[in-house]
């Protein structure tokens, strides 16, 4: 059972990978401290179709690798082929996300790993009926008492293994990340030219700040909501009026390898998405008040979607499907 070789060495010592170069530390919950044991159940399970209920579907089908681990589409699709309404996130760097989910409903990223998993549409299952179906399998019950301590399965250890593995998959070291480290080569000029746009002029970073390029924060961009029925957003978890049509602002890291783009998938392009935002988004009832016309010249948008593209980094390609699964 071969391992990505971001984990190889992590797994002689026991210790957490290091994060590439412009990424802060790993913080691991203190009821989930990493173990390479964990991380390697982890990764067994995040691509085993056996846990839906007609093992067709796994967390990989809607975060794949070769996606930049989303599944390129507008909306997912699950079991028997029935579609989600919302476009699947990328896994990358979710281990400096806090809530979880376009609507944050999920605190962590354990709490997280369970919802596809029973939901109707995604994955079809009841927790018990997955902790059954893992238990009558020996290599899973081996894997996990050797993560664990023992060899009980039950759904609390299954999506603690799942959170393990997706707190490695982690994008750094972009040339965005080597031209302010110094290289000053690292950027083309176009990139450095779009980076001042990001910044000074369109000031994007009033919600996708800091290390991750996001506030871990909400906003309602108006994306949805001139349609008959919208998706409320955040609102549906919270019921607070100032949260209808709000979704968690993600990261850019990657941005370019993860279209389409916003919840509903409904810009195929980063030159859509930077127009949506030229235009000041979609007036509606609730429109955040950063969200204004930006009047942007159309070099100044081209730069801008070329130092997007500066942010695609390196640390989760290596890591694959495994050859073989647990019997």
């Amino acid at each position: 059972m071969a391992l990505p070789a971001l984990l190889v060495c992590a797994i002689a010592a026991d210790r957490s990978p290091q994060p590439p170069l412009g990424l802060p530390p790993l913080t691991w919950p203190r009821e989930n401290a990493y173990s390479a044991a964990k991380v390697e159940l982890g990764r067994y399970l995040y691509f085993e179709r056996r846990i839906s209920a007609d093992e067709s579907v796994s967390c990989a089908s809607c975060h794949a690798p070769e996606h930049a681990f989303t599944d390129g589409a507008a909306v997912s699709t699950g079991i028997k082929l029935q579609k989600g309404n919302r476009s699947a996130p990328t896994v990358i760097n979710r281990a400096y996300s806090l809530a979880q989910f376009w609507d944050g409903r999920a605190a962590t990223l354990e709490e997280q790993a369970k919802g596809p998993m029973a939901n109707p549409i995604e994955m079809g299952n009841t927790h018990e009926a997955i902790a059954g179906r893992l238990r009558t399998i020996q290599g899973y019950r081996l894997l996990f008492a050797k993560a664990f301590g023992s060899d009980e399965v039950n759904i609390d250890r299954v999506a603690m293994a799942i959170a393990s593995f997706e707190r490695t998959v982690l994008s750094g070291n972009a040339p965005y990340d080597r031209y302010v480290n110094g290289d000053k080569k690292a950027m083309a000029p176009a990139q450095v030219r779009g980076m001042k746009v990001f910044f000074d002029t369109a000031k994007c970073d009033k919600c996708h700040e800091g290390a991750n390029f996001t506030l871990n924060a909400y906003a309602n961009l108006g994306v949805g909501t001139d349609k008959p029925e919208p998706d409320v957003g955040r609102y549906a978890v919270t019921h607070d009026p100032r949260d209808w049509g709000v979704f968690k602002t993600p990261t850019l890291r990657e941005i370019s390898r993860t279209a389409p783009y916003m919840h509903d998938g409904s810009l195929p392009t980063l030159e859509e998405v930077v127009d949506f935002y030229d235009r000041g988004g979609k007036p509606n009832r609730n429109l955040d008040a950063n969200i204004k016309p930006l009047h942007l010249t159309a070099e100044q948008k081209s730069d801008l979607v070329a130092f997007l593209k500066a942010l695609n980094g390196e640390g989760w390609q290596s890591i694959k499907a495994p050859a073989e699964f647990p019997q």
